[in-house]
C-alpha cells in the first residue's frame, strides 16, 4: 500500500494506492498480450489520476468564485477609502480568496451597475455598504434570485435579505457620543446649555440608531429644562458641505450663543467646527464625531472636537471577510452570535463594541494601529507630547 499526498490551500489529503508492479498495475500478461498489455498499464494511470480527481473534490471544501465588495463613497467619511478597503483586501488576501472591492462613489445607479456587474462575472458572495435601503434591497433581491447570498457590512438593509450583517452596537455609539457632550459640558462647569443636533442621512439606518444613543442620554435633560435643544436637523447623504450649510442657520438661530454640536461623525463635525472658527467660537463649544480619522483625532487634540468613537474597522472588515467566506464554502460561521430585526427577519450578526475617545486616550488609537502617530502629530507635536503620545 502506498499513500499519495497531496497539499493544497486548506488541507492534506491522503489517498492510498494499490499496486504490485512500478507501473501501478498487475502485469501478470502473457508475452503474446503485449498490446493488451501496454493498454491496461495506460488505462491503470488513468484511472489513477481520475482518482486523484476525486479524492480532491471532496477533501476539504474551497472557497469557489469570488467575493464582491461594494463600499458607499469616498465623501461622507475618509473610513472606507482610507481604513475599510485596505482592511477588507488583507483579510482576503490572507484566506487566498478572490476579491473584488469597488466605491459606488454616493451614487445608487452605480452602486446598482456594481452588482450587477459582479453578478455576472460570477460573485458568489456580496459584501455591501448601502446608500439607502430601498436600493440596496433591490440588490439583494437581485442577488438572491440568483443564488448568490449578500452581508449587510456597518449599515443594516432594512427588509432586506442580507444573510448576515456585520457592524458596531450603533445605539452604543450615539450614547458614547451624548456621554461626551455632557463630559464636555460638565467639564465647562456648564449645567444651562444650548445644544443643536446635527444628524447623520434621514435614509440610513445607522443614523437613526446614533440619534437614538445620544438622545437617550441627552432628553432628560432637555426635559428637565437644563439643556434646550435650539435646533434638530439631518444631513442628506451625510453630505458634509450640506452638513456645513445647516449649521450655519443653526448657529444662526441660536443668535451665536450655542455650547454644543452634538454632530453624528467626524465629517458633519467638522464641518461645524469650520463656522465656528469663521465666527471665532472654535474650542469654545462642544462638538462630537466618531470614526477616529487622522483630522478627527488632531482637532480632539487642538481642542476642536470634544469627543469622537473608535471603531476598531479592522476588526470589522476581519468579521465580514470571515463570514463571506463561510457562505462561500457553504458552511455555518459560528462567529455571528448576535441578531439584529431589519424590519422582516432577524439577521444573525456580528456586533462590535465601540470606545470613546477623548484627549486623554487619543494615543489608545494609535497604539492599536489604526492610525499613524506621524499623521497624527504632524505639526502639533506638543499637544500629542502633552498628551502622552
Amino acid at each position: 500500500m502506498r499513500w499519495l499526498t497531496i497539499f493544497f490551500g486548506h488541507g492534506v489529503c491522503l489517498i492510498s494506492l494499490r499496486h504490485s508492479s512500478r507501473y501501478g498495475a498487475r502485469s501478470s500478461f502473457r508475452k503474446g498480450n503485449h498490446y493488451m498489455k501496454k493498454n491496461k498499464v495506460i488505462l491503470s494511470v488513468v484511472a489513477v489520476f481520475s482518482l486523484i480527481a476525486i479524492a480532491l473534490t471532496g477533501c476539504s471544501k474551497k472557497a469557489e468564485g469570488f467575493v464582491g465588495v461594494i463600499l458607499p463613497d469616498a465623501a461622507s467619511s475618509a473610513r472606507w477609502e482610507t481604513a475599510d478597503r485596505g482592511f477588507l483586501q488583507a483579510a482576503f488576501d490572507n484566506a487566498g480568496v478572490k476579491v473584488d472591492i469597488q466605491n459606488a462613489n454616493g451614487d445608487k445607479a452605480a452602486f446598482a451597475t456594481i452588482a450587477d456587474q459582479m453578478l455576472s462575472a460570477g460573485a458568489k458572495v456580496l459584501i455591501m455598504v448601502n446608500l439607502d435601503s430601498d436600493s440596496a434591497k433591490a440588490v439583494q433581491d437581485k442577488a438572491a434570485a440568483q443564488g448568490v447570498k449578500t452581508i449587510d457590512y456597518d449599515r443594516l438593509t432594512l427588509n432586506g435579505s442580507a444573510s448576515y450583517y456585520v457592524s458596531f452596537d450603533n445605539e452604543a455609539v450615539g450614547k458614547l457620543q451624548g456621554e461626551g457632550i455632557k463630559g464636555c459640558l460638565d467639564a465647562a462647569g456648564k449645567t444651562k446649555a444650548n445644544i443643536v443636533y446635527l444628524n447623520g442621512s434621514p435614509t440610513d439606518n445607522n443614523a437613526t440608531l446614533f440619534k437614538a444613543g445620544y438622545d437617550s442620554v441627552l432628553r432628560p435633560l432637555i426635559d428637565a429644562g437644563n439643556y434646550t435643544l435650539v435646533d434638530d436637523q439631518s444631513v442628506p447623504d451625510w453630505d458634509n458641505a450640506k452638513g456645513g450649510q445647516i449649521f450655519e442657520q443653526q448657529l444662526a438661530k441660536a443668535k451665536g450663543k450655542l455650547d454644543a454640536v452634538v454632530s453624528a461623525n467626524e465629517g458633519l463635525g467638522l464641518a461645524a467646527v469650520a463656522v465656528l472658527k469663521k465666527n471665532k467660537l472654535n474650542g469654545k463649544v462642544c462638538v462630537s464625531g466618531q470614526d477616529a480619522t487622522v483630522d478627527g483625532l488632531r482637532a480632539i487634540l487642538t481642542g476642536d472636537l470634544s469627543n469622537t468613537v473608535y471603531k476598531a474597522i479592522k476588526a470589522e472588515a476581519e468579521g465580514a471577510a470571515t463570514l463571506a467566506i463561510a457562505l462561500l464554502k457553504g458552511e455555518d460561521a459560528t462567529t455571528a452570535t448576535g441578531s439584529v430585526n431589519n424590519g422582516a427577519v432577524d439577521v444573525p450578526s456580528v456586533l462590535l463594541v465601540p470606545v470613546a475617545i477623548t484627549k486623554a486616550n487619543v494615543k489608545d488609537v494609535i497604539a492599536d494601529g489604526f492610525q499613524k502617530r506621524e499623521d497624527v502629530c504632524k505639526d502639533i507635536e506638543d499637544l500629542c507630547t502633552a498628551n502622552g503620545i
